[in-house]
């Protein structure tokens, strides 16, 4: 094994690996977390240089130096991967898709054909059409429409992948027909689109819907898993990640980015982040922990139509002031507001999309057979 001497700050690739005992993907993806710092190799453009110090305190926790306690409760908080998954990874930057690049996917794709790839289906997707009628919100109306399933599904435990396959479709109609009503057989994106009267934005929306489909461990696909974990319906594991979504820091996040808009167009971009730096501690608009470069979701939605120019001088400032570019969140903010959707559009548009990963993450914990079950460390009298 080839040592490291730690008076030199940056080490190779190889070197890190060395010392970690991991593999490259691996390496990637602490970098992308923000574990391990990067920098181009002054040498050669190409390769990229590690912080000797990020590596050796990895080591470290990877030798087994720090108590099992310590490092179960620094993984659920933002931590070292809690489960395995072959659905989707964040390495390097990017995300991915059981390996295929998920802003490139997005290119073209739709939906149904990201369920396609992220379910391993050898058919695309077709979800049928529905409409559930009126007289309440979307969401709501959705929700009760998972409930209502629930009862009459069969727990999940002990079905042939196959089945669970051909369920999840079924599943996916029934959020469809709650937060994308239709009585035609559309694709989704096109649902939308015309269910809001505004055709002209199906692209973007598109876009979004493949780009927030998947998003590796988030919340809403951990309380997925956990439910499906138990045995319970596929029906049941999207209504928990449905619930989940509905928190203010998740699928909820997109309103402070409105609100940091409204109070830019009577104060200023750079005094409204000011305010709500000073308010909030924070602007969730920008940044993304999982993407120390730049959130390219975020980039790649933008690009798909003509952001408005209060946003425009939002984002700039935003990465002035912060030094964090814009990210899904403010993406989503900007895409209603370019098209004049409804108010709760970003929110039907996300649900809509994950609801692909749920059930990804369901089926994929049901096939482990495991039961998701943590301790807990008592700190009470």
């Amino acid at each position: 094994m080839q040592l490291i001497n730690m008076k030199t700050l940056w080490i190779s690739a190889e070197e890190a690996l060395s010392r970690l005992g991991s593999k490259r993907q691996t390496l990637y993806a602490n970098v992308s977390r923000g574990r391990i710092r990067a920098k181009p190799d002054p040498a050669d453009p190409r390769r990229s240089l590690y912080q000797a110090d990020d590596v050796e305190r990895l080591a470290e926790r990877h030798a087994g130096r720090r108590q099992a306690a310590v490092v179960a409760a620094g993984a659920i908080r933002w931590g070292d991967p809690v489960l395995q998954t072959t659905i989707s990874s964040i390495a390097d930057g990017q995300l991915y898709y059981r390996g295929q690049e998920a802003t490139a996917l997005s290119m073209d794709a739709t939906l149904e054909e990201a369920a396609t790839l992220l379910w391993q289906l050898p058919e695309t997707v077709a979800v049928s059409a529905g409409d559930e009628g009126a007289g309440r919100s979307r969401l709501s109306t959705t929700l009760a429409l998972l409930a209502g399933r629930i009862e009459g599904d069969l727990p999940a435990l002990g079905r042939r992948p196959a089945v669970l396959r051909s369920e999840a479709v079924e599943v996916l109609s029934t959020v469809a027909a709650g937060l994308a009503p239709s009585l035609r057989s559309l694709p989704l994106h096109l649902r939308l689109a015309e269910g809001w009267g505004r055709p002209q934005a199906a692209e973007p929306i598109r876009r979004c819907l493949v780009l927030s489909a998947e998003h590796e461990l988030n919340v809403s696909a951990f309380a997925a898993r956990v439910t499906a974990s138990s045995g319970a319906a596929l029906s049941a594991a999207t209504l928990s990640g449905l619930a989940t979504l509905t928190g203010p820091r998740h699928g909820g996040a997109w309103l402070s980015v409105t609100r940091l808009a409204e109070q830019a167009a009577s104060a200023g971009v750079r005094e409204a982040i000011r305010d709500m730096l000073a308010s909030d501690g924070l602007v969730r608009a920008f940044g993304h922990r999982l993407y120390p470069q730049g959130d390219p979701r975020a980039k790649a939605i933008m690009a798909s139509f003509d952001v408005p120019p209060l946003y425009t001088a939002l984002a700039a400032a935003g990465e002035d002031l912060l030094g964090e570019p814009a990210n899904i969140d403010f993406a989503f903010a900007a895409l209603a507001a370019a098209f004049d959707l409804p108010e709760d559009a970003p929110l039907v548009i996300f649900a809509l999309a994950r609801t692909v990963g749920w059930l990804a993450h369901a089926m994929e914990q049901v096939e482990s057979g495991e039961l998701i079950r943590p301790r807990a460390h008592y700190t009470g009298c």
